[in-house]
């Protein structure tokens, strides 16, 4: 870098040698004349130009040319004694200055991804766990992490490190509740002589279990309560666990069956008018069965529908895999059998082969 400055400095040298051996062969009047049209050029420059840009070779034939120059001239340049000092300030701190150091790795390592992450997750999971409650769950997992970590990555993302955050949504609060809630209602098939047949069905919201309770043409009150008469002898002790029924406002929901539930310590709710929204998971189960069975076959009688709705809770409760169970199916102690690579599947047929249900064939 030096070299090369240095005989860029030597070439700007020797240009302005020749010009100034050429001006010397002119005659004075035509020096002077070329000089005033000089000055004014630079005059008219420097109202253009606050700050030139100056290489190095630049810097140093003017440094060199400023020092022959007459002081009263010296003032004039744009070279001036505090310039060359500035340059030469510049000069000593580039020659002193050394190639900087890699900075040693000092103070606390960053905190791993996967702290990080889990800290999000249980914070947003559980609403109510402050980062102390977050600190001893990671513990409990294995993990080596101060409590002021958990409260720092809290505060970045933008979650209360206290016990103090909002409340449940709705979407929360309804799941927490789900477990302890019924649904019922009715969906309609209609044969192929027209003739409208009801289907009355319990719906357990929590572990998604469907009761078809039964099928008439003529549903009344009475029958209706005796259904939840049924349903209630069905569950046994399990009817224990369930504190809410949701019905809609159906007339065939006389008082008596509300009084089955009550027995039970089972509270009914009435959806709201033309609400159909308020009792979505049972209207969600009927498009289930009307998309996967109902709508791809023919009904000719009560016989065959009974027959078709049996087979199909059985499907339903026992193999169909559900989302929100984690792709498992409603009942919880069903065998699943599980495949390993090569072993041969095999295939059961409901509805000749409307639906299809595979298990290991081994």
């Amino acid at each position: 870098m030096i070299i090369r400055v240095l005989f860029s400095a030597l070439y700007a040298a020797f240009r302005v040698l020749l010009a100034l051996i050429v001006t010397r062969g002119r005659g004075e009047s035509a020096k002077d004349v070329e000089l005033l049209v000089l000055r004014h050029e630079v005059s008219v420059l420097r109202r253009q130009v606050t700050r030139p840009r100056l290489e190095p070779k630049d810097r140093f034939v003017l440094a060199a040319l400023a020092r022959m120059l007459p002081r009263e001239l010296a003032r004039a340049r744009i070279v001036t004694p505090a310039t060359l000092l500035r340059w030469h300030r510049q000069l000593v701190a580039r020659h002193w200055t050394y190639p900087p150091k890699p900075k040693p790795t000092v103070g606390r390592p960053r905190t791993a991804a996967v702290i990080r992450d889990l800290v999000i997750r249980f914070a947003r999971e559980n609403p109510t766990w402050g980062h102390r409650r977050i600190h001893g769950e990671l513990v409990g997992l294995g993990y080596r992490v101060a409590p002021a970590t958990v409260w720092n990555i809290l505060q970045k993302v933008g979650l209360d490190p206290a016990p103090r955050r909002t409340g449940p949504s709705w979407r929360e609060f309804c799941r927490a509740q789900a477990t302890t809630m019924l649904a019922c209602d009715f969906f309609t098939v209609d044969t192929v002589l027209l003739r409208r047949i009801y289907v009355f069905f319990f719906l357990e919201i929590g572990t998604r279990r469907v009761h078809i309770m039964g099928v008439t043409r003529h549903p009344s009150g009475e029958w209706v309560t005796q259904q939840a008469r049924n349903l209630m002898f069905a569950v046994g002790q399990r009817g224990d666990r369930f504190r809410f029924l949701v019905r809609d406002r159906d007339t065939k929901f006389t008082a008596t069956f509300d009084a089955v539930f009550a027995g039970a310590s089972i509270e009914v709710l009435r959806s709201p008018p033309r609400a159909p929204k308020a009792n979505a998971s049972a209207e969600r189960w009927v498009s289930t069965i009307r998309r996967e069975c109902l709508d791809r076959m023919l009904i000719f009688s009560e016989r065959q529908l009974r027959h078709v709705l049996v087979e199909y809770e059985r499907h339903y409760n026992t193999h169909r895999p559900h989302r929100a169970l984690r792709q498992l199916p409603p009942i919880a102690d069903a065998a699943i059998e599980r495949a390993y690579v090569g072993e041969a599947i095999g295939r059961t047929e409901i509805f000749g082969g409307l639906i299809n249900e595979y298990r290991s064939a081994a």
